[in-house]
């Protein structure tokens, strides 16, 4: 269902046929650079926060070079597990001093894909696609090791967690954000952001609601879920509008910067409304789509 009223947007944008060989043919008849910025552009993003870890540095577009095409700011994300693949014999001694200087060097937040290691739930871990038991232990240390050298910064980067649904070689029972619960509490001074969440975004909202350190997104959910308002309507079910941002979790598919921005404030339009003033429903739409965000990274 996504993707055939994806077609219809973008042929609207594009100013062709709303068929899918019109589309295509519109594609790959522009210069990929120009096809990317276009879309981009029609987003209306002033800032873009850009996870490093993904693709390999060299295989992709950077960080940098995506604010360009843009043409608004851009920060870079530091992926932990790419940290800690890098470190080779260094170990847990090369990650520490390289979350400790992350702020110092550009960084404006720290993110963990453990879920694609063998799950949330650090004290249960299981052998995944992709780890061992003995894998999946050692993924959990690296990780409290990075977390307890931001934290010993005196000022820790909020911290990104992969939560909810991706790609096929995650196990989706182990990546429900409640398995955090231990995590969050442990460290009280840190402030996580939950990304994705689907289909667990009531038991995101939840977290959102009960700790003052957790924030949550709808990427990946939006704009991948046929009714897009739903799950807004789900995320503040229980959590304030202060505590949820918008993202896209746009990656390789330049198209899903554009549709993602579209589909929140079309979903945001619909469900604010029906819980808030105008006036308040307008102020909340601002601070989920900007002013959260620019409060939780510390952005001025």
């Amino acid at each position: 269902m996504t993707y055939r009223r994806a077609i219809r947007e973008l042929a609207e944008l594009f100013g062709c046929d709303g068929t899918e060989a019109a589309v295509y043919e519109h594609r790959q008849a522009t210069d990929p650079a120009e096809y990317a910025s276009t879309l981009l552009r029609a987003t209306g993003t002033e800032l873009l926060l850009v996870d490093d870890g993904y693709p390999p540095a060299g295989e992709g577009t950077s960080w940098d070079e995506l604010g360009e095409l843009a043409r608004c700011e851009a920060r870079p994300v530091m992926r932990i597990e790419r940290v800690a693949e890098e470190s080779g014999e260094a170990g847990l001694e090369r990650v520490r001093a390289e979350i400790s200087g992350a702020r110092d060097n550009g960084f404006v937040a720290l993110k963990t894909i453990a879920a694609y290691r063998g799950g949330l739930d650090f004290d249960a871990l299981v052998p995944s696609t992709r780890t061992d038991r003995i894998e999946g232990m050692r993924i959990k240390y690296t990780l409290t090791a990075a977390l307890e050298a931001n934290e010993a910064t005196g000022s820790p980067l909020p911290v990104q967690v992969h939560a909810g649904f991706g790609d096929s070689d995650l196990f989706l029972p182990r990546v429900n954000p409640g398995y955090l619960k231990p995590l969050i509490e442990r460290f009280r001074d840190t402030t996580f952001v939950l990304l994705h969440c689907y289909p667990f975004v009531r038991e995101a909202g939840w977290l959102a609601h009960v700790y003052g350190n957790v924030y949550f997104d709808l990427s990946l959910t939006i704009p991948h879920v046929a009714r897009p308002a739903e799950a807004v309507r789900e995320a503040l079910e229980l959590a304030p509008v202060s505590k949820l941002l918008y993202a896209s979790d746009a990656a390789r598919t330049p198209e899903l910067y554009y549709l993602a921005a579209k589909w929140w404030r079309e979903g945001l339009a619909e469900v604010l409304p029906e819980l808030l003033s105008a006036d308040d429903a307008a102020d909340a739409g601002r601070r989920i789509l900007r002013d959260n965000a620019r409060a939780v990274y510390a952005i001025g």
